[in-house]
Order: structure tokens, then C-alpha cells, then sequence
């Protein structure tokens, strides 16, 4: 029988609050995950846990990322597990686990499991998605870093949320979801999962940083892109409309600190679809997200700037 390691970091499915009748304005990560695996109608022979965090998914920082990241490389570096499940909130959930999917080295199962109701709530929805992901962590051939919710599973890489407090919050955008799990049976509808980057952060303490911008009528941001760039910030990435458009006043400036070295990668505030850049923009500097949305166009350019400046090499990460 496979070896499951759980890393709980917190978030609604650990929430609380008294009343439940409440599916808002509640504690998230009050609940340790003992609590939440004793709660569980499964054997948990063959299941380890471990609180790495218990905090509400908006506070989730790099180095909470980064220590995500290492522990899982650790475990299937030394052998300690066959597969993990990460207990996450669902703010930055899917940022997370795309963070892990450029750097975790192995392909063996990593599912990142929330929920939208506190454990205290009427319809807790996490026992269920636990369930799953722990059946699906188990079962289903090596498919690397992958999200269960709401039976469905997603794509680190597209999954995002789309929802603020249903129970069906997350979507794959652009390409579909993987599958579904439904009462211990896995099904997956194609492979659909891209080919592999890959990050090696076991000598990283520190990211370079990277901002986003959003774009607007009468864009006022020009003012906030300057301050970044004054303060450090090594790239920005700029949530566009349409399909890579950027207001005038703020693309002026960022024409200006492009040629002062700051990278600006653009994405879009439209939930699909792929940013589509002119020539002219290219030769200026600006790199395509493609189809990337502005928060894991974060994460990868900040992966990119670990090991290189040169747009071209970037761009190519950005391809992938």
C-alpha cells in the first residue's frame, strides 16, 4: 500500500467559527489537521501529517512557498512517502501549487486540497475534497502537482478561482480540467497536463522581486510602476486588457524603465484567452504571459530572473 505524507498549511477547511449556520467571517487555520483526518471515514495506516503553517491562505509569502517546496523534494528525495496532500486556503491556492510545479522535481502525486465552508459550517465541503484528494493521491498513475476541488481535479497550471464563496469556485481556464473523482473512482479525461519546467531552488533563500500593475481607463499606475522600480523591483507584470493592451500613460513610463533594465512580462485581467504582443512590443521588451494570468506570471518570472536577464531565454520560459 502507497505512503501518504499530509502538509497542512492552514485555511477554510481548517477554519472555525461558532455558528453553524456561518459560511463567512470565520477563523481560517483554527483547527490543527489531526482534527480533520479524525473526522475522515478512511484507514489512516498509512498516512503521516505535518502542520507546517496554519494561517488563512491570503498571508501565504515566498517562504512559506519555498519551505512547501523543500520539504516536498525532501520527502521524495529520502523516500519517506509515495505521494502528499497539501491542505492549503483557496485565496492563493492556486498560486501555490503552480509555484510547486516548477519546483518539484519528481512526478509522483502532489495534490493541493481546500475548501470554500469552515469545518464548523453546515455542508463542510473539505472532509469530501480531503477524501477524494487523498484517494486521488494514492491512486491515480504519477501526474506531479495537481488541485482537488469540489470532485473536480485541475491543472495547477490553468485551475484558477473564479468564484469568491461557492461551492464550485475553481475553474481550469482555457484548457479544461484533468478529471473528477467520484466515490474512490478516479477519471481522467486526457493528459492534459504541459510539459514539465523545472526549477532547482535547493540553494534559493531569496526571490528577485516581482510586482503586478493592472491596467485601466485614464491608468493612473505609471506613478506606482516608477516607485516599484525605484525600490528593487526587477520585474512587473501587467495585468492588460484585451489581449495585451496597456494604457498609454502607464505604457510610456514602462517603455523608459524597460531600457533602465526592469522586465515587464504582460498578461491579462480577462480570465482566458492568450496575450497576443505586436513585433513593435517585442523589440521594445515586453514578453507575452500567453496564457498565464497575472498571479502565476508572477511566480514564473520570478522563477526566470533566478536564472537569467535576457528576454529572449525568458520569453521561452513563458512558451512552455
Amino acid at each position: 500500500m502507497k505512503r501518504l505524507i499530509i502538509l497542512a498549511t492552514g485555511g477554510t477547511i481548517a477554519g472555525f467559527i461558532e455558528d453553524s449556520s456561518k459560511t463567512t467571517n470565520y477563523k481560517a487555520g483554527s483547527l490543527d489537521i489531526e482534527k480533520l483526518l479524525n473526522s475522515l471515514n478512511i484507514d489512516l495506516a498509512y498516512i503521516k501529517s505535518e502542520q507546517l503553517a496554519n494561517i488563512d491562505s491570503c498571508d501565504i509569502d515566498n517562504d512559506l512557498q519555498l519551505k512547501l517546496s523543500n520539504r516536498v523534494n525532501e520527502i521524495f528525495d529520502n523516500d519517506e512517502a509515495d505521494c502528499v496532500v497539501i491542505t492549503h486556503g483557496t485565496d492563493t491556492m492556486e498560486e501555490s501549487a503552480y509555484f510547486l510545479s516548477l519546483s518539484v522535481k519528481s512526478d509522483k502525486n502532489v495534490v493541493f486540497v481546500g475548501s470554500m465552508r469552515p469545518f464548523s459550517a453546515i455542508g463542510y465541503d473539505g472532509i469530501k475534497n480531503l477524501q477524494n484528494a487523498i484517494y486521488l493521491a494514492l491512486n491515480a498513475e504519477d501526474k506531479g502537482v495537481m488541485i482537488l476541488m469540489n470532485d473536480k481535479i485541475l491543472s495547477p497550471k490553468y485551475a484558477s478561482k473564479t468564484h469568491t464563496l461557492n461551492l464550485n469556485a475553481f475553474s481550469s481556464l482555457n484548457f479544461g480540467d484533468l478529471g473528477y473523482v467520484i466515490d474512490k473512482e478516479i477519471i481522467f479525461y486526457e493528459n492534459i497536463l504541459n510539459k514539465k519546467l523545472y526549477f532547482d531552488l535547493k540553494n534559493v533563500s531569496k526571490f528577485p522581486k516581482v510586482d503586478i500593475l493592472y491596467t485601466y481607463s485614464n491608468d493612473g499606475s505609471a506613478i506606482a510602476a516608477k516607485a516599484l522600480f525605484e525600490n528593487q523591483t526587477k520585474g512587473i507584470v501587467i495585468a492588460s486588457s484585451g489581449c495585451g493592451s496597456i494604457h498609454k500613460y502607464q505604457k510610456e513610463v514602462l517603455k523608459e524603465l524597460l531600457k533602465q533594465g526592469l522586465k515587464v512580462v504582460v498578461s491579462s485581467r480577462v480570465h482566458e484567452g492568450k496575450v497576443v504582443l505586436s513585433k513593435e512590443d517585442e523589440e521594445l521588451g515586453f514578453i507575452s504571459a500567453n496564457y498565464l494570468n497575472p498571479q502565476k506570471a508572477r511566480i514564473l518570472l520570478m522563477f526566470a530572473l533566478l536564472n537569467t536577464n535576457d528576454n529572449n531565454k525568458i520569453r521561452e520560459y513563458f512558451k512552455n
